[in-house]
């Protein structure tokens, strides 16, 4: 693992920063910001690897600085990949790390009569576990050193840990690169224009309302576009499903359940359902992204921002609150670069099924994936259509093995084995209720299930976990080498949504921008996949706004 260790402990403004054989920050958080920046400056060709328990606790004051650290080990990001989920704390971080078991630690100090005193106040306590009173804000501050230390030591036993699995340090370090860039994200924003959003909003939602009163007319009037095609029925609560389902059911549209999806095919059935379908988007966009989300999320300075992780606990996806990752397509046209700014778009094309590719190491799907277009490769190979071609490969990696894409699956059998047989095995440990690993290293946990039908589920969550899992790490990586590419054009990622970056850069380096994303992307691919003979695109495009990219 490159670039000498930095242990950080930050509490208020009080921070300390340790390596193994020197105290160089113990102070305030200006020194840290410091000496981080002269580190980061001194050591271009081989910087230093900043270690704390989690990013979100220790690095922010240094983003909010204008530091842009290189290297980092996230102690809390290498556990979650160690043994999967994602709810931990420090002391099972260090009884993990240590070799010890979690479920022995002491208990934590619960700030009343029954806690239990020991005698022994040390960061690291005689029986080796970590002293629960890390958790307490006054105990932090007065032994902010010891915990700095304990860091150090803790990331040097992960990186032992972790190097007994094939690409885990590597993805250990992805990750905890991908939990700074979260605190980037969540500390810069994503640049709105408020103006264009407040009009968008308005035209869907209704006005900003006044008082409560002047909401609820706001409401009916919404409710009324729907009701007028059905006289009789005004008290109808749309609100409620069951209420919903009986006003179908009187029209004759039968349905198990009045979602959009299981709607949309009654369409043109009567007029209430397209009504209906067009008020389930316009009282979305007014409960959860009107004017209390706009007045919550963006700020003065026209920046949406939301809470960001870097792993969601699961296979390892990234995820972000204040909608960030669900933001209504009608609601995109504000999303748009400040002035003299431009927005680089940049969606990977087919990107599980290339990971499979190279996951799986199946010489003739990963041939396949030469071309721009996967499917259409895969469709002639299996003497299929596109469509069904496509069917094929999305539930071989998800687990349909019933229905149209049998047979479909079947010719996948024949030219694909090396690819479908991975898929299998990850869903019989799945069935089996064993754990799985992906390609990068991530623990995912096995689920117990009694019943047939449950482990067969299992199976599938498994099977998907290692494909969605892989293709996760894969774009973590991807975002962290445009990060650094970024570094000497001033542009900044300001969104990763799953398959997706979206990058703010200056308008005089634009066509660079676009350029560095995209050769990023290869120096990722190349380096992720061990040069794997697979291929990676992207549909990368300059855009003023969000909604001028391609779907």
């Amino acid at each position: 693992m490159r670039g000498s260790l930095y242990a950080v402990a930050v509490q208020g403004d009080r921070a300390v920063c340790v390596t193994p054989d020197a105290v160089h920050v113990d102070g305030t958080v200006a020194d840290l910001v410091r000496f981080a920046g002269e580190r980061e400056a001194a050591s271009v060709a081989d910087p230093p690897r900043w270690v704390w328990w989690s990013a979100a606790e220790a690095v922010t004051p240094l983003v909010r600085a204008g530091l842009a650290l290189r290297r980092c080990w996230d102690l809390t990001e290498a556990h979650r990949l160690l043994v999967g989920g994602f709810e931990t704390d420090a002391e099972e971080i260090w009884a993990v790390a240590a070799g010890l078991d979690p479920a022995g630690r002491p208990a934590p100090v619960m700030g009343d009569l029954f806690d239990v005193v020991g005698g022994d106040d040390a960061a690291v306590r005689p029986d080796g576990y970590l002293n629960p009173s890390c958790s307490q804000m006054d105990w932090r501050a007065d032994h902010l050193g010891e915990l700095a230390q304990a860091a150090l030591t803790a990331a040097v036993r992960q990186q032992g840990l972790l190097g007994q699995r094939a690409h885990a340090a590597s993805t250990a370090a992805s990750e905890s690169g991908a939990a700074l860039l979260c605190v980037e994200l969540g500390e810069q924003g994503l640049p709105v224009d408020r103006a264009v959003l407040e009009e968008l909003i308005e035209a869907i939602a209704g006005p900003r309302p006044r008082d409560e009163a002047h909401a609820a007319q706001i409401r009916a009037a919404r409710d009324e576009l729907v009701l007028r095609h059905v006289p009789g029925r005004g008290t109808t609560d749309l609100r409620n499903p069951l209420h919903v389902r009986e006003l179908l059911q009187s029209l004759g549209v039968r349905v198990d359940d009045t979602r959009a999806w299981h709607l949309e095919p009654y369409r043109d059935m009567h007029p209430v359902v397209d009504a209906l379908l067009d008020w389930r988007k316009a009282e979305r966009i007014a409960t959860t992204y009107g004017w209390s989300w706009l007045d919550r999320f963006v700020g003065v300075d026209a920046r949406l921002r939301g809470t960001w992780t870097a792993c969601d606990g699961g296979a390892g996806r990234m995820t972000a609150g204040a909608g960030l990752h669900s933001l209504p397509t009608p609601l995109r046209p504000g999303i748009a670069a400040a002035p003299e700014h431009v927005l680089v778009r940049a969606d990977l094309g087919q990107v599980e099924p290339r990971v499979l590719a190279v996951v799986s190491a199946d010489p003739d799907f990963a041939a396949a994936t030469a071309e721009d277009d996967l499917y259409a490769t895969v469709a002639a190979q299996l003497n299929l259509d596109r469509p069904a071609a496509k069917i094929a490969v999305l539930a071989a990696m998800y687990g349909q093995t019933s229905g149209p894409a049998a047979d479909a699956l079947r010719r996948m059998e024949r030219t694909y084995p090396r690819a479908l047989e991975y898929l299998r095995e990850a869903a019989d440990s799945g069935e089996r209720g064993d754990p799985v690993l992906t390609y990068g290293g991530r623990f995912v946990r096995g689920r117990e299930a009694g019943d047939q039908t449950g482990r067969r589920a299992v199976g599938r969550f498994t099977r998907n976990a290692v494909v969605q899992g892989a293709a996760a790490e894969f774009f973590k990586a991807w975002a962290l080498t445009v990060r650094d590419a970024l570094r000497p054009l001033g542009g900044r990622i300001v969104l990763c949504l799953h398959d997706e970056l979206l990058v703010h850069a200056p308008a005089a380096h634009a066509d660079e921008t676009a350029q560095a994303v995209d050769d990023a992307l290869q120096a990722a691919a190349r380096r992720w996949s061990g040069g794997a003979p697979v291929r990676f695109v992207a549909d990368t495009r300059v855009i003023h706004r969000w909604s001028e990219a391609k779907d």
